[in-house]
């Protein structure tokens, strides 16, 4: 893989977007596709199998058999649907809904032009929303998890909640990229969300109010029982090298074990992931990204780590995600330490956003999938942790955390 793609490709962490109008941290740059990413990622290096002239305007000649039968079917709604004239327009990009909706996957998918062009100027504000990761690839807007301390977190709301409503208007069958662009505003505005949440009959009213939301990605502390604490919240354009200065500093302390807390953290760049992971794991495979042809990218850790060998624990949760996967499922694989919680999202594919000619939309193209040191593929599964531990509503009521203790436990008590 080259400099150049390492460099711009990110892993859309659950087409997981923060909810904020505009940039975070430096990292949300032309594009609201990931959550620290570039409007567009490179080619994946392989060629396809058949390659067409988009410039003719004609069916290639060795397609035309293929395409007979939507031109007869386009034809024959031209001759005999009772409501004419057509609409051309709408049944060419009901063409194309149609044909990224056959790849039965989830996230690839169609925008059209008006879409495009709303997803891409309205993100140009401070850093002002509701502080949450969301996915946009399913039916409804959800979310993967709230930020530590945002409004949302103190709000409840939780990961996997389904936003049906936005003060009061139904968003069924609206984009959910363009609900998200609902949810954010300026701070000091209230927003109401009805959310459909498991367990619950009915969808639930919950009022935020939007604020300005500087979230660090790295927070680091010594525990009273010496051991280092280091969450990590996103991984972004800083996130390393806040890393590297927080272990040096807490390292210096001479810590009896480290705990990295990677729960609702919904990912970032692709680079970060490597780094951070390198700074725990001495040598050895990160990660494999796999094509569409069966080509593999290696990422290998990149040495001088400051944390390698100290014993360490990592707390994952539902809202683990993409960035924070890789990191803990090459841990996991690699023996490195265990992991505690519940498991993860189960994001591990990569997304290219191709805009077409003429300004008529783009179409979001799944162009590869990761997999963990051993290749096992977490997309749509998710780390199991080597120990489960649940932390339920009442515990974050109660602002108690099982999951954190018992982290505390496995280092004092191996």
């Amino acid at each position: 893989m080259s400099s150049n793609k390492f460099l711009k490709i990110t892993l859309i962490s659950v087409f997981v977007i923060i909810l904020m109008a505009g940039s975070f941290g430096g990292g949300f740059l032309a594009g609201y596709y990931t959550p620290f990413g570039t409007l567009g990622l490179p080619n994946s290096g392989f060629t396809p199998s058949a390659t067409i002239d988009v410039t003719s305007g004609d069916t290639p000649q060795d397609l035309q058999p293929l395409f007979k039968p939507f031109w007869e079917s386009w034809q024959i709604l031209h001759d005999q649907y009772v409501d004419q004239p057509l609409d051309d327009s709408a049944l060419m990009k009901g063409a194309i809904i149609g044909m990224m909706q056959s790849l039965g996957d989830e996230h690839s998918s169609y925008m059209d032009p008006q879409e495009y062009s709303d997803a891409n100027t309205s993100l140009s504000g401070e850093y002002e929303g509701i502080g949450a990761w969301v996915d946009t690839t399913g039916q409804y807007l959800t979310v993967v998890s709230p930020m530590k301390g945002s409004p949302a977190e103190k709000a409840g709301l939780l990961s996997g909640d389904e936003i049906r409503a936005i003060d009061g208007a139904d968003m069924t069958d609206i984009n959910p990229v363009l609900v998200r662009l609902k949810v954010i505003g300026p701070a000091g505005t209230k927003v109401r969300l009805s959310v459909s949440r498991e367990g619950h009959d009915e969808l639930i009213d919950i009022d935020i109010v939007r604020e300005k939301i500087i979230v660090p990605s790295v927070i680091g502390e010594i525990t009273q029982d010496n051991l280092a604490y280091i969450t990590l919240t996103t991984f972004g354009d800083t996130t390393s090298a806040d890393l590297h200065i927080t272990l040096k500093d807490i390292m210096a302390q001479n810590p009896d074990g480290l705990i990295l807390d990677l729960r609702n953290n919904g990912g970032g760049y692709l680079k970060t992931a490597i780094e951070v992971a390198s700074e725990f794991i001495g040598d050895g495979v990160i990660l494999y990204e796999q094509y569409g042809d069966g080509t593999r990218d290696t990422y290998n850790a990149q040495g001088g780590g400051l944390a390698t060998e100290i014993p360490m624990v990592v707390l994952v949760n539902e809202g683990s995600a993409s960035a924070s996967e890789i990191v803990a499922g090459a841990i996991q694989d690699l023996g490195r330490a265990s992991l505690v919680g519940v498991t993860t999202y189960g994001k591990g594919s990569v997304q290219n956003w191709v805009p077409l000619s003429d300004d008529q939309g783009a179409i979001r193209v799944t162009i590869a999938k990761w997999l963990t040191p051993e290749g096992r593929t977490i997309h749509k599964l998710g780390l199991t942790p080597d120990i489960i531990v649940e932390r339920t509503e009442m515990d974050y009521n109660n602002e108690t955390d099982p999951q954190f203790d018992a982290a505390v436990d496995l280092l004092l008590n191996p």
